[in-house]
């Protein structure tokens, strides 16, 4: 049973509008129809599907072995690494089964995703995903720039030309979600917004592998996100909020009503969330929208509009807290608490 109101917690991302900004990010969690009706039920105002990867696609057209070959940096055994696909997440065609189905059985947006780099198969699958009833479509470009002759300019340069072809090739919005680590983010945010992006999901994880000592083998790893990883994508948020126009989303770190409040009032249009969901069950949505209700108004904030970019860089009395000065001040702090002891 939703809270009844007169706080407008309404929000638009990607033309669409929400409920809230509470959006279920892309996960193992929206695999199953089912899974995606109790979140519905438990508040979420949109979902984004799991992905579907590029591997996949290069399979069904039979050249994985190939890609894998024609890898500058790839080794005999570098397919041992890839997921077993008849087992591992779903096909294309079931992907796309999975899209009608579910908008089929909810009612909220349903935003597709695909994650790779290359254009290849992209353009072909973003239109059938298109076909299919996605209401958007989210770029999961996970990219590691291992070839030591690939220059920071090029690795930007192959993101702006995926974007702005898929673009060209469908109608629906397409947000991209990214890593955190350009050399120059504002200016990466920047070409984004050329090239057609509708929104920017800020940040990526990039799961890291970890070495097992016995075995002696990378092994794959998986930690779940806390609030603390939410900094660095207020820092970015509120540096981009009002300086381009694709909308900003937030992911990675998101826990709390707090969490959801910081990032409101950095810039971001919503808030993703999958490792608390993961962590505490699909009904915690429903703690998390009553904390926020219970914030506001306890805070005398009648709807999101109010607060969106309050503490973003061109609102807040010093713009210098999100750049280098604040760096000097937090050290400088910090060494005079403890020579106080």
């Amino acid at each position: 049973m939703k809270r009844e109101t007169k706080m407008d917690i309404t929000t638009g991302y990607l033309g669409l509008k929400l409920r809230t900004p509470l959006v279920a990010s892309s996960s193992p969690l929206c695999k199953e129809v089912g899974n995606i009706l109790r979140l519905e039920d438990s508040g979420a105002a949109a979902v984004v599907l799991h992905s579907l990867f590029e591997e996949q696609i290069t399979l069904e057209s039979g050249a994985l072995d190939r890609y894998l070959s024609e890898t500058s940096d790839s080794f005999g055994e570098a397919a041992s690494y890839f997921p077993d696909m008849t087992t591992y997440n779903i096909g294309p065609e079931s992907y796309l089964n999975h899209i009608r189905k579910v908008k089929d059985a909810v009612d909220i947006p349903v935003i597709a995703s695909l994650n790779g780099v290359s254009t290849g198969g992209w353009i072909r699958y973003a239109q059938m995903i298109e076909q299919a009833g996605a209401d958007a479509l989210e770029l999961n470009v996970y990219y590691l720039p291992t070839d030591m002759e690939m220059t920071g300019a090029k690795v930007e340069e192959i993101y702006c030309d995926l974007v702005s072809h898929v673009k060209a090739s469908i109608r629906i919005p397409v947000a991209v979600k990214l890593g955190s680590h350009f050399s120059a983010p504002a200016n990466m945010a920047k070409k984004l917004d050329e090239a057609g992006a509708d929104a920017l999901v800020l940040f990526n994880r990039f799961y890291q592998p970890d070495f097992d000592l016995e075995l002696l083998e990378a092994k794959p790893t998986l930690t779940l996100s806390d609030s603390s990883e939410l900094l660095v994508r207020l820092h970015w948020t509120a540096v981009l909020y009002n300086r381009i126009r694709p909308d900003l989303a937030v992911t990675g770190g998101v826990h709390t009503a707090e969490d959801v409040l910081k990032s409101i009032m950095a810039g971001a249009r919503v808030t993703m969330m999958t490792s608390a969901l993961l962590r505490h069950g699909i009904p915690y949505l429903e703690r998390v929208e009553e904390d926020l209700l219970a914030w506001m108004e306890e805070h005398e904030y009648e709807s999101l509009r109010e607060m969106r970019g309050s503490m973003s860089s061109q609102a807040v009395a010093e713009p210098a807290a999100f750049e280098r000065a604040n760096y000097m001040r937090v050290l400088s702090s910090y060494t005079l608490k403890s020579a106080g002891r």
